[in-house]
């Protein structure tokens, strides 16, 4: 079982950055690919980034590619989630998940997911 917290979440202006990060409990962190997501008020929930268990591949949507970077620590066993530029169509809660297999944008293959935490992008 691997529980998640996501962190780092909050009001920024357009044009600015925050970092995100997705602590995971539970020894097997490491063999888990993870996912982040995100959801707007009145929207589906829509993928944002994946990252192999190694870190080795990473996957991004095509709204965030070249702005947002996800990586992760095994050591600490965190996930991140690097936003820059941001943009108004940015805001949304943002989730983090972990998958047992080898998903990227496919929500329903991931087992275990956050609470979520707001971000929100002022124009």
């Amino acid at each position: 079982q691997v529980q998640l917290v996501e962190s780092g979440g909050g009001l920024v202006q357009a044009g600015g950055s925050l970092r995100l990060s997705c602590a995971a409990s539970g020894r097997t962190f490491s063999s888990y690919r993870m996912g982040w997501f995100r959801q707007a008020p009145g929207k589906e929930r829509e993928f944002v980034a994946a990252i192999s268990w190694s870190g080795g591949s990473t996957y991004y949507s095509d709204s965030v590619k070249g702005r947002f970077t996800i990586s992760r620590d095994n050591a600490k066993n965190t996930v991140y989630l690097q936003m820059n530029s941001l943009k108004p169509e940015d805001t949304a809660v943002y989730y983090c998940a972990a998958a047992g297999t080898l998903a990227t944008h496919q929500a329903e293959l991931y087992d275990h997911w956050g609470q979520g935490t707001q971000v929100t992008v002022s124009s």
